[in-house]
């Protein structure tokens, strides 16, 4: 079953993202043409319909196809511009839910072709075992690979249906799994580096977009943190200077304000963070204090700083060398919250 353009309206990610630009002859760097403006105003309405609604979730509008499938490319292009990672996995999830929701109640056959979309092993099967009825046979590997990360007991493969290697599904349970498809693969797009190709009026409508749900933003981004601070979660760049600062050795003027900006908005005290320089020789309580305070925004313009980002960090001398995971991230922020989220759910599995 071939998808039709009604369907690609349903599930644009289906489509290439970069291809989709270059098919519809939409120029990245052209964005602002008023020709493109229903098209530009859809993208941005995506993504605030994302930061508004809760839980996240992206409206579908149908009949309006030759706006909705090239809006989702350009939304993609808004988000990753934003540089922002809770806007970025915020708009993957609210993406994967609608198409989550839409799946449920799609034609079986539709269904398969998405999961081939992911290469999926499925199979459309009808049967009535004990009092249940399942409608598709998926491999276990597609199963555990989505299935993973979730902690009710229904999910795990112990408590399912397993025949021949194949996990036995309703309709609405591969939908579900297909969300955490959807989901990985928009936030894979979102990593392109597209902020110098925009034009400066697009560019304005994203920061103008930041601004209006900035308490939001940074409101989820602080939730996004354990209450308690996590060491095992510090980034490379942050336990070399920590490790540094609690034996006494010198760090740089840009080091100590990476590591105090990184401690404040991971949630330590300032007068623990004052504490952890008390061994540099050069230590004065009344210095570090203020220039602590400042930085956690309760001197001077009351700006809470935040630590630069890891290319800053590498010009500086301050990264030792990234790990796997800061081959993923821009910020020890966001290796930080991502370490933090992996933890407790490797917690909570065991």
């Amino acid at each position: 079953m071939v998808l039709t353009r009604f369907d690609l309206a349903k599930y644009p990610f289906v489509l290439d993202a970069a291809e989709e630009v270059r098919r519809l002859d939409l120029d990245i760097g052209n964005l602002e043409n008023p020709a493109l403006k229903a098209i530009l105003d859809r993208a941005e309405n995506r993504i605030e319909e994302a930061l508004r609604n809760s839980p996240p979730e992206v409206s579908y509008r149908p009949r309006e196809e030759d706006v909705e499938i090239p809006s989702f490319p350009v939304a993609v292009i808004l988000a990753a511009a934003s540089g922002n990672d809770y806007i970025k996995r915020r708009y993957a999830l609210a993406e994967a839910i609608r198409a989550y929701k839409l799946l449920q109640d799609e034609d079986e056959k539709k269904v398969l072709e998405i999961a081939k979309v992911f290469n999926w092993n499925i199979q459309n099967v009808k049967k009535i075992i004990g009092h249940r009825r399942y409608d598709f046979a998926l491999s276990f590997t597609d199963f555990l690979r989505n299935a993973k990360l979730f902690h009710e007991m229904e999910w795990k493969l112990v408590n399912r249906m397993l025949v021949k290697g194949k996990v036995y599904l309703r309709q609405r349970e591969a939908a579900r799994l297909l969300q955490e498809e959807i989901r990985r693969r928009i936030e894979e797009r979102l990593r392109s580096d597209v902020r110098s190709m925009l034009p400066e009026p697009v560019l304005r409508r994203i920061d103008d977009l930041k601004r209006k749900y900035a308490s939001r933003i940074a409101k989820a981004q602080f939730q996004d943190f354990p209450r308690q601070v996590v060491n095992e979660a510090f980034p490379p760049c942050i336990r070399m200077l920590y490790d540094a600062a609690k034996s006494g050795q010198h760090v740089s003027h840009l080091g100590r304000f990476t590591l105090t900006s990184f401690l404040i908005n991971i949630g330590m005290k300032p007068e623990k963070v004052v504490d952890l320089f008390r061994s540099s020789s050069d230590f004065n309580v009344r210095i570090a204090r203020y220039q602590v305070e400042h930085i956690a925004g309760q001197r001077g313009s009351r700006t809470r700083y935040k630590p630069p980002r890891c290319e800053t960090l590498k010009t500086h001398g301050l990264c030792p060398g990234p790990d796997d995971l800061c081959k993923t991230i821009r910020r020890p922020l966001s290796y930080y919250g991502k370490k933090t989220r992996t933890l407790k759910k490797e917690v909570s599995a065991n």
